[in-house]
């Protein structure tokens, strides 16, 4: 069973990974029948701690805690005493002492969330640590593709975009290899890290190849701030040769869905076409990520010790 903590698919099990999609479902039937004040965590309380900005996992995350009974709070890195020099350790201390349940912390450094979890009681969720993993992310896209296919095993899913800099495609790769799934990275050079393939990952050299007999087409964002840095010539070349049009549609499998951890540069990574079309799951994803965490807060609040949660 999951531990006190969900820091990254490198160490969750495949069977913790099931269990929590499980959950998720029922979490989900409950958000389309509108029901969004439930007693399952009342008398917990929930922190954001985000030391970067977001807008999708912050939300679904403080929305999830609220659907699920819990108190919230959420804390900037800007508007903090980590502005007065407060260390992450110390900034752990002091939410223990206010008795929080869950800390969701996102950190442009890896391995934050890992050293958080080490010095508080509370249950740490990583909610994106620098470029290493971002879990529950690949959580609600596994969640996504089972609902579509109904099992992992001999999918393929081509992820296209910056594999370097994405904890979207580590956390993918990481878990869809322990359920049973292909997964084939297709980028510039520059933007492939070295030695990938030693983590089960398959790269391809072209992006018919990549495409071809694709269950799922996974664009990732493009960091227009890199841009400055010569990673690709230009933002055009760079959809014409790496970017998934309409027309790239055809190598792989008909009945194959696309998705795209957002926000989506249109016409870079994805072409408009491409995102509002029929099979186009990228709105879908952003309702199971709140159910996924949904599930995620309450397993892990169920599973602390001496926890009791309201079923």
């Amino acid at each position: 069973m999951l531990g006190k903590d969900l820091l990254g698919m490198y160490e969750t099990s495949a069977e913790d990974i099931v269990t929590i999609l499980d959950t998720a479902v029922g979490m989900k039937k409950l958000l389309t029948q509108n029901l969004k004040k439930l007693p399952h965590l009342q008398g917990r309380t929930v922190t954001t701690l985000f030391y970067e900005n977001s807008t999708r996992t912050r939300c679904s995350f403080e929305l999830a805690a609220k659907y699920l009974g819990a108190g919230t709070v959420n804390i900037s890195a800007s508007s903090s005493s980590v502005q007065k020099g407060e260390t992450l350790i110390d900034t752990g201390y002091t939410l223990d002492a206010m008795k929080n349940d869950v800390i969701v912390i996102r950190h442009p450094m890896g391995g934050a969330p890992h050293l958080l979890a080490k010095h508080v009681k509370a249950s740490v969720i990583n909610g994106g640590d620098g470029m290493n993993e971002h879990p529950t992310q690949a959580l609600l896209d596994f969640y996504t593709m089972r609902e579509k296919f109904g099992s992992f095993h001999g999918l393929k899913v081509a992820i296209l975009g910056d594999i370097k800099h994405s904890r979207v495609a580590k956390s993918n790769l990481f878990g869809l290899k322990k359920l049973g799934a292909e997964v084939v990275l297709y980028s510039p050079a520059t933007l492939m890290p070295q030695g990938i393939e030693r983590l089960g990952a398959k790269v391809a050299r072209s992006k018919q190849e990549t495409l071809s007999g694709a269950n799922v087409v996974m664009g990732l964002r493009i960091q227009l701030e890199r841009m400055q840095g010569g990673l690709f010539p230009s933002l055009s070349e760079y959809n014409q040769f790496y970017g998934v049009q309409e027309s790239d549609l055809a190598y792989a499998d008909k009945d194959c869905i696309v998705m795209h951890p957002g926000p989506v540069n249109r016409g870079v990574e994805l072409t408009s076409d491409v995102i509002d079309a029929g099979n186009s799951k990228i709105t879908e994803q952003v309702l199971n990520g709140v159910a996924v965490r949904m599930a995620v807060l309450f397993l892990l609040v169920k599973n602390r010790q001496g926890g009791e949660v309201r079923e």
